[in-house]
C-alpha cells in the first residue's frame, strides 16, 4: 500500500531545495528534527501553499491554484484546485486535522501524513482500512508559534520514528499558506461529512476534485478562521465519483451532503462560533462540509447535484 509519508516526502524535499525562492525558512534543532516555517516568521508563497498543501494531503492530490476561480459573473477570486484518485486515504488518511498537539505551552492542529502512523484518530483509519508504516513522520502544524524540542519528541514517540526523522510544516490561520491550505480542504469536508455525519462508507468514493477560493488574509487569528472555513462553506465545489451498492441511497447523500443542509446554516462561519462560546463541539458537525457537490454512481451512471454557491454570505464573511 502506498506511504503517504513516503509520498509527501517528494514534495518536502521540493520544499526544501526551492525554500528561497518560496519564500520559506527551514531549520534543524538540536535533536535533528526539521522544522518548515511556511508563515509564522516567514510570509510564504502562493506556490508555498500548494505545497503545503499537497503535503497535508499526504503527497496523493494535484493541487493547483487558478486565477480567477469564478463564483458567479460577478465575483471571482483566486481559487485552489484539488484532484485525486486516492480520496480515503489522502483527505481522511492525511489532510483531516485529527491530531491535537499539545505539548507544554504550545498547541497546534495537526494535519497530514504522520497522523496514519500515530493513528489520530485511530478509528478513522479502521474505518478507511489504512495504516502506514514508514520510518519517516511529516506533520503539518496550524499554529501561530514555532514547535520546539519537546513537540518534535512527542510527535516522533507517537509515530515510532527517530526524533531526527520527523519534519513539521507550520504555517498560521492568519497566513496566505493558512489560507491557502484550508480551502484545499474542500474535497476533505465533503469526506469528513460523509464518514462523520452521514455514516456513509467512503471507500466507495473512488476519485474526487473540488474548487475553493483562497480567503482574503487577516491578521486576526479568529477572524482568519472564520473567513477561511467560509471559504469552503459558501464557495467551495466538489465532485465524487461514487461506486456504489444496490440500496445505497446516492440522491440521498448528494441532498444531505452540502453545507447548506446542515442547521444553523446561513450565518458566516466566525458569528455561529461566537455563538457556540468559541467551542468547536457545540457546532453542527454538518457544516463543515462543501457549498455544492456533485454525485457521479458509477454503478448507475447518475449524476445528483445539490447546494449552492452562496456569494452574498461569502461577500458579508470576507467584508466586501
Amino acid at each position: 500500500m502506498l506511504s503517504v509519508n513516503l509520498e509527501a516526502k517528494k514534495t518536502v524535499d521540493v520544499m526544501i531545495e526551492k525554500a528561497d525562492e518560496l519564500n520559506i525558512a527551514i531549520s534543524k534543532l538540536n535533536n535533528g528534527a526539521t522544522i518548515i516555517d511556511c508563515g509564522v516568521n516567514v510570509a510564504g508563497s502562493l506556490k508555498a501553499g500548494e505545497l503545503y498543501t499537497k503535503v497535508c494531503l499526504g503527497g496523493l492530490a494535484e493541487v493547483g491554484i487558478s486565477i480567477p476561480g469564478d463564483l458567479s459573473e460577478k465575483f471571482a477570486l483566486p481559487s485552489v484546485k484539488i484532484k485525486t484518485d486516492f480520496p480515503a486515504i489522502s483527505t481522511l488518511g492525511a489532510q483531516k486535522a485529527g491530531w491535537s498537539v499539545s505539548v507544554g505551552d504550545f498547541f497546534a492542529l495537526g494535519s497530514g501524513p504522520a497522523r496514519a502512523l500515530a493513528k489520530k484518530p485511530a478509528e478513522t483509519y479502521e474505518e478507511i482500512g489504512y495504516e502506514d508504516d514508514a520510518d519517516i513522520a511529516i506533520l503539518t502544524l496550524e499554529s501561530d508559534t514555532l514547535p520546539g524540542e519537546d513537540v518534535a519528541e512527542a510527535i516522533a514517540k507517537d509515530c515510532g520514528v527517530d526524533v531526527k526523522d520527523v519534519t513539521l510544516l507550520v504555517a498560521p490561520t492568519s497566513s496566505l499558506v493558512g489560507s491557502i491550505q484550508i480551502a484545499g480542504r474542500v474535497v476533505e469536508n465533503g469526506t469528513y461529512k460523509m464518514l462523520e455525519a452521514l455514516h456513509f462508507d467512503v471507500t466507495k468514493v473512488k476519485y474526487a476534485a473540488g474548487i475553493a477560493p483562497i480567503a482574503p488574509i487577516d491578521p486576526d487569528g479568529l477572524k482568519a478562521m472564520g473567513k477561511t472555513n467560509d471559504a469552503v462553506l459558501f464557495g467551495g465545489r466538489t465532485y465524487y465519483y461514487i461506486e456504489s451498492e444496490e440500496g445505497d441511497d446516492i440522491k440521498g447523500l448528494a441532498e444531505k451532503l452540502p453545507s447548506s443542509a446542515a442547521d444553523g446554516y446561513g450565518k458566516p462561519f466566525f458569528d455561529v462560533f461566537k455563538e457556540a462560546e468559541f467551542d468547536f463541539y457545540k457546532i453542527d458537525k454538518g457544516m463543515f462540509a462543501p457549498a455544492e457537490v456533485v454525485i457521479n454512481d458509477l454503478r448507475t451512471g447518475e449524476l445528483f447535484k445539490a447546494g449552492y454557491v452562496n456569494v452574498d454570505l461569502l461577500k458579508k464573511s470576507f467584508g466586501l
